[in-house]
């Protein structure tokens, strides 16, 4: 009530100040008889008491009314649930618009209609901490296998589709070999348009991966991590499978090899989806892009799009330890101190961080290898470090990959300076990841106190 007096307040004072005005401009009046200038006194009081009665009553009554509802027990008309006098919940039916008027609603068809069009959120932690915009794409949102595979997998199923060489419900069989992500994906999209799918992979690799794989109906190999020169190796298992089932007369259907490190199909998914919406969710405005490699699509397909509209902007790789990547950008050679003879304590990488960094070159790196700026080193205790510094300050549980993207997003930003502008991947979720790298990492508990140098600062363990 004290807002409306107010408001009443001013509105009189207003208008005697209007009356004033021209009770001075009519400068006849002072010429009037006594009883004339009375009269005409009156009657402008009678007109301002008349509006000032109409402005408080317009005011007053939507509270008047309110407060009657309420001393009478009348539910006001709000559209949602009311609790009346007696506490029980009142509903009013709200039918009166015509479904005509509604938008229509765009419902997306099957799961693979929930690929893409992820998130990009900023992280606040990291942004204040270096004073740019350091921004996450969500990529664990996506609703197939909940990973930016899921972009892969589909691109490269409706390109062979497109090709003649799938056909749905015909006892045809999808083969890849992968360290998890691109597996999940594929193994979820085969069932939903009609496919079977059948995944190798490294037997180093986190348990829980293999084990959702089976719940999703797809048949897991697993084998010892081997060179890819080693006709064992998990991707060249995967191909000769294919071979194998396309070759038998007595099995029904064909085997399809996807073959993720060097189709086409991979780096265009992103070309045409991840690109395009990190463009438009940032509305153009960025000044570097930050992602690790394993097949390489990733960081191809967005460096095409983004560099042909953004020519100033950065993309830089964030490569663990143990990957020749790096040095592939700094120095144009393909390799990595711990790749000499005798140093390698696994076949593939040494590293604890799954799903990216590779020691051999793929097609879908090399489409986009000459528009990375620059490449960024990042070893497995900066990882663990930064997977709990997320956790801790951020509440997001994440995976390797993703803990390795957002050390490199922050070196990126502290060597460009405050008021920059980051975007990096959030590439799955940490429940991947907890037979391995998070028993590493340990449990958070009640930290609060972890500081950005912490996580830069940690030293690789010898």
């Amino acid at each position: 009530m004290n807002l409306l007096q107010e408001k009443a307040d001013f509105q009189c004072k207003a208008l005697l100040r209007i009356y004033r005005q021209w009770n001075s401009d009519n400068t006849y009046t002072s010429y009037l008889r006594p009883m004339e200038r009375h009269s005409n006194l009156y009657v402008t009081a009678a007109f301002v008491a008349g509006i000032l009665l109409t402005l408080g009553f317009k005011d007053l009554y939507p509270d008047l009314e309110r407060r009657f509802r309420r001393r009478g027990g009348i539910i006001a008309d709000s559209g949602g649930p009311h609790l009346d006098a007696a506490g029980k919940v009142t509903l009013k039916v709200n039918t009166d618009r015509e479904p005509s008027l509604l938008p229509v609603p765009v419902i997306p068809v099957g799961i693979e209609g929930c690929i893409g069009n992820t998130p990009l959120f900023k992280i606040k932690s990291l942004s204040e901490a270096t004073g740019c915009d350091i921004l996450a794409k969500a990529e664990f949102l996506n609703g197939a296998g909940g990973s930016p595979k899921d972009r892969v997998a589909l691109s490269i199923i409706q390109m062979a589709e497109e090709e003649g060489l799938l056909t749905p419900h015909s006892g045809d069989t999808i083969y890849e070999g992968t360290v998890g992500s691109t597996g999940i994906s594929l193994a979820t999209l085969c069932r939903a348009r009609g496919y079977l799918a059948h995944i190798c992979m490294p037997d180093d690799q986190a348990l829980e991966k293999s084990d959702l794989l089976l719940k999703l109906g797809a048949e897991v190999e697993r084998v010892r991590p081997a060179s890819i020169v080693d006709r064992d190796q998990f991707v060249n298992k995967a191909r000769a499978r294919a071979a194998e089932l396309t070759a038998d007369p007595d099995r029904p259907g064909c085997g399809f090899f996807a073959d993720q490190f060097e189709s086409e199909a991979n780096w265009r998914a992103h070309f045409s989806g991840t690109g395009p919406e990190v463009f438009r969710q940032t509305g153009g405005r960025l000044d570097a892009f930050v992602a690790g490699a394993g097949t390489g699509g990733t960081i191809s397909g967005v460096a095409m799009y983004l560099k042909q509209r953004l020519p100033g902007m950065k993309v830089i790789l964030a490569d663990p330890q143990g990957s020749g990547l790096f040095n592939r950008i700094k120095y144009g050679v393909m390799f990595d101190p711990k790749e000499r003879e005798g140093t390698r304590r696994r076949h593939q990488v040494d590293t604890i961080v799954e799903g990216v960094g590779i020691n051999r070159v793929t097609a879908n790196f090399e489409a986009g290898r000459e528009l990375i700026d620059d490449a960024v080193r990042v070893n497995d205790e900066q990882a663990i470090m930064m997977a709990r510094w997320l956790v801790e300050k951020d509440g997001i549980f994440v995976g390797s990959s993703s803990a390795l993207n957002c050390v490199a997003a922050v070196k990126t930003a502290m060597e460009m300076g405050p008021g920059h502008r980051v975007v990096t991947v959030l590439c799955d979720s940490g429940t991947r990841h907890l037979s391995k790298f998070w028993v590493q990492a340990g449990n958070v508990g009640g930290q609060v106190d972890t500081c950005i140098a912490d996580v830069l600062d940690a030293r690789q363990r010898s």
